[in-house]
């Protein structure tokens, strides 16, 4: 029998990771430690290296943590703990409740990390606190777990829109192989990762990719939510796979009363005017962050849930039918007034005519879908495509520098980076520090200050966690930064709290959009 895997074997795979640029040999490393794991260590592994806790909050906040790491003994003690033992220790950590909780919480908190080193303490300080960012993406970590099981990449990452957890796939793929993958369904009340869409440039574009013919739906500028039914039962769920159902519950009432026993629908919750414009992102999303006063909250804000997808109907999963198919059991089954306006166009004239209509009516622009695509839990692929007015990327902050003038004090320009997928870094695409109100600004001072690895003069570098919604004029070539592009009249929109940074925008998005004509800056 093998010996149990230490703590200190997943940081040195950890760093490892985080300081090669290769994808390839991102994925080299982690599958390699992947095989060297026992069957019962696999899943803690996995969630550990994509940046994890099988436990989810543990009740360890920044005070407590800087406490126990400063009365920590320097080094550690070796051997040091495996993970077993580590995730033993996290699972009673999360078990403690009650009078006396907090002090019996830091007790063990301060055994704990006295038996590690300082590299295993400082990979443990920002994995207990949902902030280590070491290149592990999702997608790399999908090709590793392959890697090592030797399975198709798409295979793992089907697994994984089903299981909406990568650990228990990896678990399932390295014992079992490509049966083990195949047991991976849709279950009821289990989220699945939310299909995602690339931008087009404007209704002809969008049309010309979709092969001279796609649906058209209004862009609601709302949360996304999933919601699942069976019986009586109805569960709402977040972008981020949240239960929220306590805080919806008008939501909950009309999907009970439809016309199914089963059913997964995909939509987006808004809070409407009385007028029916929108309210803007920020008053919808006071209902998500809020559990108590339900009923008053509800009473002064409103939700419409409108629904644009079906992904399961009494009993029959419809993720791999065509959309037409989908769209078909979606308009059987829900209310015109429950579904979001929609229109088939085969001509520029008809979608052009479609998105100004959405504009009017105060929302953000209108999604273009192909008719044949089966649903891509996860993926942000062609099969979708997002047209605004103006174009809007969901981006990276790398960096930050401090503000002068009024600004002093403050946290002002933003290092603005995509995503990249072959590297698992971030491309930057230049800077901004137009669009902020002073509550934003106070925002994020804080909450970048929270995130700060160094400090260059006045450049704060942080990390690369915090996604923001940046519009722009344009994309044009530029030799200052090292993607060979750059950001015109970028500008902040909005925060996005509601993604994480594996969900932002690729720079072959961005690529896509300077293609036809990028100008040299």
């Amino acid at each position: 029998m093998a010996p149990p895997t230490r703590l200190a074997e997943l940081v040195e795979t950890s760093r490892a990771v985080a300081a090669t640029r290769s994808r390839l040999q991102k994925v080299e490393r982690l599958a390699d430690t992947l095989r060297r794991l026992a069957p019962d260590e696999v899943a803690v592994g996995v969630a550990w290296l994509a940046g994890e806790l099988p436990q989810g909050r543990i009740g360890v906040g920044y005070a407590a943590l800087r406490e126990a790491i400063a009365s920590a003994e320097r080094g550690g003690a070796a051997p040091g703990p495996t993970l077993r033992e580590v995730d033993d220790a996290l699972t009673r950590l999360a078990s403690l409740r009650g009078r006396g909780s907090a002090a019996e919480r830091s007790r063990a908190l301060r055994e704990l990390l006295a038996r590690c080193n300082e590299a295993e303490r400082d990979f443990l300080a920002p994995l207990l606190l949902g902030e280590l960012r070491q290149g592990a993406l999702e997608g790399i970590m999908v090709e590793a777990i392959a890697r090592a099981a030797g399975v198709p990449a798409g295979e793992v990452r089907r697994a994984s829109m089903l299981a909406g957890r990568l650990a228990a796939v990896a678990s399932a793929a390295l014992e079992r192989g490509a049966p083990g993958l195949a047991e991976f369904r849709l279950q009821l009340f289990r989220p699945l990762q939310p299909m995602l869409a690339q931008t087009a440039q404007d209704p002809a574009a969008a049309l010309a990719s979709l092969g001279g013919r796609g649906a058209f739906e209004w862009k609601l500028d709302g949360a996304r939510v999933q919601v699942h039914r069976e019986g009586s039962e109805v569960r709402v769920f977040t972008r981020g796979l949240l239960d929220a159902t306590d805080r919806v519950p008008e939501l909950v009432e009309v999907v009970r009363a439809l016309p199914a026993r089963a059913l997964v629908l995909d939509g987006e919750a808004i809070a409407l005017r009385r007028d029916g414009r929108p309210e803007p992102f920020q008053v919808t999303m006071r209902r998500f962050g809020r559990r108590l006063d339900v009923d008053a909250l509800r009473a002064e804000l409103p939700l419409r849930g409108f629904y644009f997808d079906c992904l399961h109907l009494d009993g029959e999963d419809l993720l791999d039918r065509p959309a037409e198919e989908r769209w078909r059991a979606l308009a059987e089954r829900l209310p015109e007034a429950a579904r979001v306006p929609s229109l088939l166009a085969a001509s520029e004239g008809e979608a052009r005519a479609f998105l100004e209509q959405a504009l009017a009516s105060g929302h953000e622009g209108v999604m273009a879908k192909s008719l044949t695509a089966p649903y891509e839990a996860g993926r942000r692929g062609a099969a979708w495509l997002k047209l605004k007015p103006a174009h809007t990327l969901d981006l990276v902050v790398l960096a930050v520098e401090e503000g002068s003038g009024r600004r002093r004090g403050l946290l002002s320009n933003l290092h603005l980076g995509a995503r990249d997928p072959a590297s698992g870094g971030f491309v930057m695409l230049g800077k901004t520090f137009k669009g902020m109100s002073d509550e934003m600004l106070a925002w994020q001072t804080d909450r970048l200050s929270a995130l700060a690895v160094a400090r260059e003069g006045p450049v704060v570098h942080v990390r690369p966690e915090l996604v923001v919604e940046i519009a722009f004029d344009g994309v044009q070539a530029s030799s200052q930064y090292p993607g060979g592009l750059a950001l015109r009249f970028a500008r902040v929109r909005r925060y996005r709290p509601d993604k994480q940074a594996a969900e932002a925008d690729t720079i072959e998005a961005v690529r896509a959009l300077a293609a036809p004509r990028a100008e040299p800056s």
